[in-house]
């Protein structure tokens, strides 16, 4: 998923993958392998995040937001210790731009990241896979809005396809799809946003969740004070899920950014697809969860404007 186009690719990808990287003229065989295998990994393990959030379905989605963000701190303060990079949290504390900057991402990222997860709870995973189909679409919108950028026929064709399928879902169901919306719409804000943070993702993502932190560690403390919390109450795979919730939240980054130094940009761009795939297909197969014909139709559309979109842009590069 990328904020603006597949080859920006690397701005942005659920939580905080955001340093912009010129796209290699070349590589090596052995790199470009390693580099795939890597991206493949990360897009992965985000597209099966169903599967981790919905073990925790019995967990209020609140808390086990306050969890991912806390534990989020913990691993990430843990990485940047043994990397000594330290010196880079406290530059970007230091610059109000850029701590201004990752203030607006942690608010749109966390609650990019808590409707997430109440959908999965709420057996809502096919609303989520359309909100990151619409994603790449919705930021490319917001780089015309914003950044002034300029699009070319089949681009703003896709546009117009996205539009035109969100409409007919809401139109369709009677209702507006308020939790494709939110992901798609918060998302592609947070990869605007992060375009202009001069911070590489790892620190971005500690001291995005070290703003949040306060609230969710009082939340949490609270909930214990109360006996009222999951962690080291409920059951023994419980407390560790939500232990490893800052490992589930920074491995696929750190595996994400290593791939993306590795590969070229238009095929990291085209794997970004394999998570909102990955979403669909547990939805379907796996949750159980109803695909009508209308949902269909919706999806059709969406998957019609990314084609349109994904030949504009392999175009334009291959022009380049």
């Amino acid at each position: 998923m990328s904020p603006t186009s597949p080859s920006d690719a690397a701005t942005a990808v659920v939580a905080g993958k955001t340093e912009e990287a010129e796209e290699p003229p070349s590589l090596p065989p052995t790199a470009a392998g390693s580099g795939f295998l890597l991206a493949l990994g990360a897009f992965a393990i985000w597209g099966l995040f169903p599967l981790y959030f919905k073990a925790l379905s019995s967990v209020p989605a609140v808390e086990v937001l306050a969890h991912r963000v806390v534990w989020s701190v913990v691993f990430t303060g843990l990485l940047l210790t043994a990397w000594r990079h330290w010196r880079r949290v406290a530059v970007a504390l230091a610059d109000r731009r850029v701590l201004a900057s990752l203030a607006a991402s942690a608010a749109v990222i966390t609650v990019n990241w808590g409707v997430f997860i109440w959908a999965v709870a709420a057996n809502r995973v096919l609303e989520a896979s359309l909100g990151y189909y619409i994603n790449p679409l919705v930021s490319v919108a917001l780089g015309v809005v914003v950044l002034r950028e300029r699009l070319r026929g089949l681009q703003w064709a896709a546009v117009a396809m996205a539009t035109a399928a969100v409409a007919y879902e809401v139109v369709g169901l009677g209702r507006v799809p308020w939790i494709s919306l939110t992901l798609a719409v918060s998302f592609g804000l947070y990869g605007l946003i992060r375009k202009t943070a001069a911070v590489d993702p790892l620190t971005g993502l500690f001291v995005e969740t070290l703003i949040v932190s306060p609230v969710a560690l009082g939340y949490l403390l609270l909930l214990g004070a109360t006996g009222t919390g999951a962690f080291a109450t409920g059951s023994g795979a419980t407390t560790g899920l939500l232990a490893l919730a800052g490992v589930v939240t920074a491995l696929p980054l750190l595996l994400f950014v290593a791939g993306a130094r590795r590969i070229r940009l238009s095929s990291l761009g085209l794997l970004q697809y394999l998570v909102p795939t990955l979403h669909f297909l547990l939805a379907v197969a796996v949750f159980g969860e109803a695909l009508t014909p209308d949902r269909l139709v919706t999806f059709v559309g969406i998957w019609i404007a990314l084609a349109l979109y994904s030949a504009a842009t392999l175009g334009g590069s291959g022009s380049r």
